[in-house]
């Protein structure tokens, strides 16, 4: 289906671009143990320059924190890392950089392939949670399960015409894992979404076609018919089974 767009989608940081040499001083001040003790956090913006400073500050810290996260690597000597950006504005660099290029280098390469390890091991760990949860869902009663592997439950039959490929439907609907954790919903957002059938997922597409005007369905989504290995973002994991109620309103017509 169709995500919607959310509050972070409009609001982008100021994305200041750190140079090569800067970056890879903040990289190289995390790998050391130079502390030099705490810096004093007692601080007040007395200019206007002190507080445009803060907010770069702010900004470069909190990219970087997203990156080091995304990067698998937990924490920074806070203490070194401002020496080492401190180095790198004053273009005194105390150490040498093509030696610490290369041990920042086998580091992250480290941290990504435990990173990758990591994910691969959720994810077929999600995949095997959700192959067993289908294979007992689909012997329940009015549970059907179609050729694809697409199961869907009837809880309203409607009595309109059924949408094909190419038309554009109007729906509400919402989605949750199989733990019961939702990912989203057009309820919530009190409005109904619109979009063409052969423009969403896979299982999607293949349940709206069967399904009249009027109906209120359950899907049940196995991961090759939704978002597959690479999931969707932070709230649909890689090999999730996806479970939608989707009210079929109607077909919109050009």
């Amino acid at each position: 289906m169709c995500r919607p767009c959310t509050f972070a989608d409009h609001f982008k940081p100021m994305n200041i671009k750190l140079s090569f040499f800067t970056l890879l001083a903040i990289l190289a001040s995390a790998c050391t143990n130079q502390a030099t003790g705490q810096l004093g956090r007692d601080l007040k913006l007395a200019s206007r320059l002190d507080s445009v400073s803060y907010g770069i500050g702010s900004d470069v810290g909190g990219n970087l924190k997203m990156n080091l996260e995304q990067a698998g690597l937990d924490s920074l000597n806070i203490d070194a890392l401002f020496i080492g950006m401190r180095d790198a504005m004053d273009s005194n660099m105390r150490f040498d950089l093509e030696k610490i290029k290369a041990t920042v280098h086998a580091y992250m390469l480290d941290a990504q392939k435990a990173a990758m390890a990591k994910q691969q091991a959720e994810a077929e760990a999600t995949l095997a949670e959700g192959t067993k949860f289908l294979a007992e869902n689909g012997k329940k009663p009015g549970v059907v399960t179609t050729a694809s592997g697409l199961q869907y439950e009837v809880l309203q039959m409607g009595k309109g015409p059924k949408p094909a490929a190419e038309e554009t439907v109007k729906v509400h609907y919402k989605g949750t894992l199989i733990n019961g954790k939702q990912f989203d919903s057009s309820y919530d957002r009190g409005e109904p979404a619109e979009f063409p059938v052969n423009a969403v997922i896979p299982g999607w597409t293949e349940a709206l076609q069967l399904m009249p005007v009027g109906s209120r369905w359950k899907l049940y989504i196995p991961s090759d018919l939704a978002y597959g290995p690479q999931g969707a973002g932070q709230d649909i994991p890689g090999n999730s089974t996806l479970i939608f109620e989707v009210e079929l309103l109607d077909i919109v017509k050009k």
